[in-house]
């Protein structure tokens, strides 16, 4: 890995590692992605498919040590889910010849700035089920003071994968929210990190359909996204995740969440559905285990502590729950991340 030259928001010049050395296919010129004659959708693809490579370049993290990283690269693609394991002040850093989705699934900051070249800042705190695109060439810069440890997924693509005209250049975009996108951006992520799950085909045609939904014409203008009917508005999302984050080694009650958001226990349970995909009590067991497996990276306790401090009562009990959440033990899972 190459440390480069590069400036931070201020114009200063700094030293740091931005991205892993790119494959030949980047270095070398290519022709313009243009029209192809007479050519079908399937024909263009798979004529691309037989020039494209793994994509090597990757977002930076700082500090490097207590981030849980996994990643998986086909033709054209990769995908990288980072995990944060400890509170403070992190970073991440970005700029290749290579389109970039962030998937933000939780997160808020006390402090905190959020650049993608081309868009003013945001300091926006709160920050969960937002999405983040990148284009090639620009530079994207995020720092921040944790509150509630991020969990993002980061998928790159490269340019002559996407449908569109190379006299159609896509524009940054900075915390949007599109249901399409994010649906089949969570459904990718959760095919490659299933565990034993080697459906390369499946994880190709998401990515495909990913590419598609990025670039519909109306990417750079649409409206904001409407509440889901049903579901629970952002702010009561907010309020629902934050108090769950906070109280991951206590049994949280459906009463307690449903008043925190004015409304019925019953009407409670359906919008939450509707809004995350799963019951409440499934959702705060999610978090739960996603917690341990930080704590288990650091290795600065034990599996038993660590099961002590999310508040199993036994240290059986929690590879019970940590097996039917994550497909392995937490031992296995600490092995897994050396």
């Amino acid at each position: 890995m190459k440390a480069l030259a590069t400036h931070d928001l201020s114009g200063a010049p700094i030293d740091r590692t931005m991205v892993l050395p790119l494959t030949a296919p980047f270095a070398a010129a290519r022709p313009p992605f243009g029209r192809f004659n007479h050519q079908s959708d399937a024909d263009r693809h798979r004529l691309l498919s037989d020039r494209f490579e793994s994509i090597k370049a990757a977002v930076t993290v700082l500090p490097s040590d207590g981030v849980i990283r996994r990643r998986a690269a086909w033709r054209g693609m990769a995908v990288e889910t980072v995990s944060i394991t400890g509170h403070g002040r992190v970073e991440f850093r970005f700029r290749a010849p290579v389109h970039m989705l962030v998937l933000l699934e939780a997160g808020a900051r006390s402090d905190g700035l959020t650049f993608v070249e081309g868009l003013p800042g945001s300091a926006l705190r709160e920050y969960q089920r937002k999405l983040i695109f990148v284009p090639a060439g620009h530079e994207y810069v995020d720092w921040q003071e944790t509150r509630v440890l991020p969990r993002l997924a980061f998928f790159y693509f490269d340019p002559r994968s996407f449908p569109l005209e190379a006299e159609t250049p896509l524009a940054p975009r900075l915390f949007f929210e599109d249901a399409e996108v994010w649906k089949t951006a969570l459904k990718l992520e959760a095919a490659i990190e299933a565990p034993g799950s080697n459906d390369r085909s499946y994880c190709e045609a998401l990515g495909v359909v990913l590419a598609h939904d990025l670039a519909r014409p109306a990417g750079g203008a649409r409206r904001p996204e409407q509440r889901v009917r049903g579901g629970l508005a952002a702010w009561q999302q907010q309020a629902v995740v934050r108090h769950i984050d906070e109280r991951l080694a206590e049994q949280v009650s459906l009463a307690a969440l449903a008043g925190l958001v004015r409304l019925s226990t019953y009407h409670f349970s359906r919008a939450f559905k509707q809004s995350f995909g799963m019951p409440p009590h499934r959702y705060h067991c999610h978090r739960r285990i996603e917690r341990a497996k930080a704590l288990l990276a650091n290795r600065d306790m034990s599996v038993t502590q660590v099961g002590v401090v999310l508040g199993f009562s036994s240290a059986s009990s929690f590879t019970m729950a940590f097996r039917k959440m994550a497909g392995v033990t937490p031992s296995d899972f600490r092995r897994s991340t050396i």
